[in-house]
């Protein structure tokens, strides 16, 4: 079985339990839970049987120990995680608005969150795909460089580039995000994007146009566009289908999306069709949004099937 890696931000997240707690107030957090973008997408993956790993950064403290074990706990090789014992790890504080829009304190930069180095690409076996955020490349200059040579190593391997935008306008600070993600979309296989972001990266106004814009990229081989309670579609050259979402009682949707990127890309992995995949990620999506919790929802093979009623 070919291998999923990733490589971005490993953090714990501490959360308002309910919408309109703005941060500048006093009141209650819970948690921590484990995070990052990445180490979300990395757990569903394995999550749902596929060799999975990550390439990141935690401190020698409780919270790195919690967030390692974790990941380690679902099958995650996280062979490639820096141990730091001179930084703290990473973390994040979390709150929502009424409308389910949230807003993020990160405190990643300056943290081992952003430490890791470039893998011996020795260590890294049969690699499938390499899955990227665009958080990552957001959160400091010299590890975005390091995340776009590890890439291209995982490239020259043999593995295709996945890459979901993934845009938290508190880590751009200013910053020109296409020029900070275009080497990644120049050698991107696999873009999983919001209707936003698709939007955004192909400066088009409607879907059908940006996807034959983006399309453009000769080694483009699928979009795969995820619309929440909408569901997602799935776009190659040849075709394209649409596939309804798993409707839940919505707990708390951080993650869904990473969720959802993982169980995709693990089917993939395991053999199974494109429209199979759509619907394995949306109910893992699904299952993600029902816990409350970046990584807590209750992913299984076993679960996903009964949800999609395999």
């Amino acid at each position: 079985m070919k291998s999923i890696w990733t490589m971005g931000e490993m953090i714990m997240e501490i959360m308002r339990p309910r919408s309109e707690m703005p941060h500048n107030v006093p009141a209650e957090y819970i948690g921590p839970f484990p995070s990052g973008a990445p180490a979300i997408m990395i757990s569903s993956a394995a999550r749902m049987g596929a060799k999975a790993g990550i390439i990141g950064g935690v401190g020698k403290d409780a919270f790195g120990d919690f967030l390692t074990s974790r990941l380690e706990s679902y099958g995650v090789d996280c062979s490639q995680v820096l141990h730091s014992d001179k930084k703290a790890t990473g973390n994040a504080f979390v709150m929502y608005h009424d409308d389910g829009s949230r807003e993020f304190i990160f405190h990643i930069d300056g943290t081992p969150a952003v430490e890791a180095e470039v893998p011996d690409m020795n260590e890294i076996s049969d690699p499938g795909f390499f899955h990227i955020m665009g958080c990552s490349l957001t959160a400091n200059e010299d590890f975005c460089r390091r995340i776009v040579k590890t890439a291209l190593l995982f490239a020259e391997k043999g593995a295709k580039i996945s890459f979901d935008p993934n845009i938290r306008t508190e880590l751009l600070r200013g910053g020109n995000l296409m020029e900070i993600i275009a080497p990644i979309v120049d050698n991107c296989s696999i873009l999983m994007p919001g209707v936003d972001e698709l939007l955004m990266m192909s400066g088009e106004k409607d879907i059908e146009t940006a996807v034959e814009k983006l399309f453009g990229n000769e080694k483009l081989e699928m979009i795969v566009l995820k619309n929440g309670s909408k569901g997602c579609r799935v776009f190659t050259r040849e075709n394209s289908w649409s596939l309804p979402a798993y409707h839940v009682v919505q707990a708390d949707a951080t993650g869904a999306g990473d969720c959802f990127d993982g169980a995709f890309l693990a089917a993939l992995t395991l053999g199974k069709s494109i429209e199979q995949a759509a619907k394995e990620a949306n109910a893992a999506g699904a299952l993600d949004a029902a816990a409350f919790g970046p990584m807590e929802g209750e992913i299984s093979p076993e679960n996903v099937r009964k949800m999609i009623g395999d």
